[in-house]
């Protein structure tokens, strides 16, 4: 397959703090980052020092994801991987689950309710959108794979649209449209990620389909929705379309609907709400793990060079490859560092100054928690947080305010902050401006 180059275009709550032991200030010397393309000018503030702030403990059952609905309510959605949707509101765990679809959830290995997303006009629309594993085991296949050499032993992906009922805190499990429905060669690499763009579509991270090293170069196969970024236009009834601009369009060869190729387990993206950068931490196969950024410029058609690389490197370690024509990470590490990536948000908050513009990520095997910025063409990355979690750091996720929140997967959410708030600064200090990444 014929890789691809980027293109670009011109386009109060009651808490409860948790203690966690803070890393010095030195870098942390064994993240390999992309090679530097200038001399750095600018003045960065200090990273932050971070902590936990606890707010839900209890109640939750294998929590996979966290949102808001950005319809003025404030309230939180989580996503259960049995296959309910809880809501905090008024930092209170409602009983009555907002959606409970666990009778069609797989939620064995990496399977489950991965992810829910809101529209903008949410408030108006009252439909959502539900990325989950359909239970092939006990409901039979909904999709066949694609190639004859494709195993059929997963869970299949569904993306589906649902709709709340006349109680604002009660969605319709009945009102589901299948809108998007994908074979699953295994169990794990499903990806699970969605989120509305700056354009308004709708961008679906797919993992390779699972096992290891993507043995049927999924990936890499422009036939197959599998290890790629999808972009989609899904509004509030009808079947989903495919934007006009998607790179691939027209070329008989791809799916119209791939934005950009070549990802492993893209399990957590997210868009920084004030540069429009795409952020994807990609899950590594046996020795790294990977931050890719797609700029707000980008035309999509990016190659990001999974099987045949992982993070800086050939895959497997003793094959030479032919770097060309693949997008790089901005920054990876190794197995001495985390085993499972797990992507954040860039914090656009009001209430933390050293955050802003700060991409907050974390290891879902060991529970640590680093900073990534920029400091003028380069990228930097700093170890912030020890949480001492075990194969808990499920995901990270944003409230309507742009403040960032860390999954428990064994049921707790907390809330992430600085011990500088904006305030502690005095009335005239100068607080960091939004502004575009180059």
């Amino acid at each position: 397959m014929r890789r691809h180059r980027r293109r670009n275009r011109p386009r109060n709550w009651g808490v409860i703090v948790v203690f966690v032991s803070l890393v010095g200030l030195s870098w942390w010397p064994s993240v390999a980052l992309a090679a530097p393309t200038a001399a750095s000018t600018t003045t960065l503030p200090d990273w932050p020092e971070l902590f936990l702030t606890q707010i839900v403990d209890g109640g939750l059952a294998n929590p996979t994801f966290v949102t808001h609905a950005g319809d003025g309510s404030d309230r939180l959605f989580i996503t259960e991987k049995q296959g309910r949707i809880l809501i905090v509101e008024d930092g209170q765990l409602l009983a009555t689950p907002f959606l409970d679809i666990s009778d069609r959830t797989a939620d064995y290995s990496e399977c489950g309710l991965l992810s829910v997303i809101f529209p903008a006009d949410y408030a108006e629309q009252g439909y959502f959108l539900v990325y989950y594993n359909y239970d092939v085991g006990a409901l039979g296949d909904l999709v066949p794979p694609e190639r004859p050499d494709i195993p059929n032993d997963g869970c299949d992906t569904v993306v589906a649209r649902f709709r709340v009922t006349d109680d604002p805190n009660v969605a319709d499990p009945d009102s589901e449209e299948r809108l998007l429905t994908q074979n699953q060669p295994y169990g794990n690499h499903d990806g699970g990620q969605m989120a509305y763009g700056p354009d308004g579509y709708v961008y679906i991270g797919l993992g390779d389909g699972g096992s290891g090293g993507d043995p049927h170069n999924l990936a890499q196969d422009p036939a197959i929705l599998l290890g790629k970024m999808l972009r989609l236009d899904i509004g509030a009834t009808g079947p989903y379309t495919v934007p006009a601009d998607n790179p691939f369009v027209g070329q008989d060869e791809f799916r119209p609907e791939i934005w950009a190729v070549g990802l492993r387990n893209p399990w957590r993206f997210s868009f920084d709400r004030g540069a429009g950068d795409l952020f994807i931490a990609d899950v590594g196969q046996s020795n790294r793990e990977e931050i890719d950024v797609q700029p707000a410029s980008s035309t999509g058609g990016e190659n990001y060079g999974w099987n045949i690389m992982e993070g800086l490197h050939c895959y497997p370690a003793i094959v030479a490859c032919d770097t060309d024509g693949y997008t790089l990470p901005v920054l990876e590490y190794g197995r001495t560092e985390g085993q499972a990536v797990t992507g954040g948000y860039v914090y656009r908050g009001p209430t933390y100054p050293r955050m802003a513009g700060v991409y907050f990520f974390g290891d879902y095997v060991n529970g640590r928690i680093w900073g990534l910025r920029r400091d003028g063409a380069d990228w930097v990355s700093q170890l912030l947080l020890e949480t001492g979690w075990a194969g808990r750091l499920a995901s990270f996720g944003e409230d309507e305010a742009g403040e960032i929140y860390v999954v428990d997967l064994n049921g707790a959410l907390y809330r992430l902050g600085d011990t500088l708030q904006v305030a502690d600064l005095p009335a005239r200090a100068f607080l960091p401006l939004m502004v575009k990444s180059p």
